[in-house]
């Protein structure tokens, strides 16, 4: 089966055609700037050069016409309409409804609906891909795949918050967490790596980019993560606070004479790395660059990012009491030696130890611990395109 993933921002959607057979990317592309002057489709199939075309792109049904086109067209499609089996919709909150992926149908849209004011910038995009998929390709079934759900198997004590109880049942105020797919996709794989059951197994998945969280996963289910209510809550990230005192917001507030609006965007567009290196970069490309040349900047930013992942991991190893992997992924997970190193460095006290010749990997799986550690430090890179397609083909088959 061919299964198309789609993944719908706000003014951006994100998409693969991916072979369920092989599991080979057959097409990937991105429509940019949708309802903004100068959208364009960029896309690459299978063994082609990357192809880019400026064109209108007023709303997401035309940014899905658009990609029907890429990928049938003539000259370099690659699929006829008649071949795409499935559609896999990444939905980022499922609230408390979604403990799994799930077939779209009325009722699912309806539930997404309701959970919408928990991601009102995410859940709502989410939909709108959903309908335009549904009007360009009827009958072709869809599924749902969500980032929350792979957390949902945590107990209460972990996702509950220190409010009255009632903020929770009038409103479902908890901890949800997100990067869900990817949390699941890596302890899954790391599993398949050792050549064990995950049922076997404690593992702490660091999933470490401009947004990053970091997950316990006990036996194959998550027991906490760090991302709460929404994405802010956790570690430090490329431009969001993490973890905060909420009094901070009424302090800055009334010394800055700012709305609620004008903090919330303070929080989670002008901090994190990019706000403690004084606006030097969110890229930790540049960060890593501006410390390894004595920025203090920069230095100032990479050691906080790096202490609140390595304070996570050891409360998850708490939580789990112990831990067999640590895994990095994601962006910086994936491809900072360095980054992994300030990190895995300080977990001597696990009796962990770092392979530093193995710890120049990039992007590539890869066992970076050294012979003598009693913690397997990974390198997993995530692929949460072929997660969802997953169980977009089990669901529809």
């Amino acid at each position: 089966m061919k299964v198309l993933v789609i993944n719908c921002g706000s003014s951006s959607l994100k998409f693969q055609l991916i072979d369920s057979d092989t599991e080979a990317v057959i097409c990937k592309g991105l429509c940019e700037r949708i309802g903004i002057d100068g959208s364009q489709i960029v896309y690459t199939p299978e063994g082609k050069d990357k192809i880019t075309k400026v064109t209108p792109m007023p709303d997401h049904n035309r940014a899905i016409e658009l990609v029907i086109e890429a990928l049938t067209n003539k000259e370099d499609g690659v699929v006829s309409l008649d071949e795409i089996g499935a559609v896999g919709h990444r939905i980022v909150h499922g609230g408390e409804k979604f403990t799994k992926s799930v077939v779209i149908n009325d009722e699912v849209i309806k539930a997404i609906e309701e959970v919408s004011d928990l991601a009102p910038l995410h859940n709502p995009a989410n939909l709108i891909g959903i309908r335009a998929c549904q009007k360009a390709m009827p009958g072709v079934p869809m599924v749902a795949v969500f980032d929350t759900a792979f957390h949902q198997t945590m107990p209460e004590e972990a996702y509950l918050y220190g409010l009255p109880h009632s903020y929770y049942e009038k409103y479902g105020i908890r901890r949800y967490g997100f990067h869900g797919t990817s949390h699941s996709y890596v302890s899954k794989r790391a599993a398949e790596i050792l050549g064990k059951d995950p049922k076997d197994l404690k593992i702490v998945v660091c999933h470490l980019g401009n947004g990053a969280s970091v997950s316990a996963v006990d036996g194959g289910k998550c027991v906490d993560t760090s991302m709460g209510l929404t994405p802010l809550e956790g570690l430090i990230m490329g431009t969001r606070t993490g973890d905060i005192d909420p009094s901070v917001v009424e302090f800055i507030m009334k010394k800055e004479n700012s709305t609620v609006a004008d903090v919330t965007n303070l929080l989670n567009k002008k901090s994190g790395v990019f706000g403690l290196s004084d606006e030097l970069s969110s890229d930790f490309r540049d960060l890593e660059d501006g410390y390894v040349n004595g920025n203090a900047e920069a230095k100032r930013a990479v050691d906080a990012f790096a202490y609140r992942v390595l304070k996570y991991i050891g409360s998850y190893v708490a939580a789990m009491g112990g831990v067999d992997a640590i895994c990095f992924t994601a962006g910086v997970g994936e491809n900072s030696g360095f980054v992994r190193k300030l990190i895995c460095e300080r977990l001597t006290f696990l009796g962990a130890t770092l392979d530093l010749e193995a710890n120049k990997v990039r992007g590539k799986e890869q066992i970076i611990s050294g012979a003598d550690s009693k913690v397997t430090l990974m390198v997993v890179p995530t692929n949460e395109e072929l997660a969802i397609a997953r169980d977009t083909c089990a669901l529809c088959k």
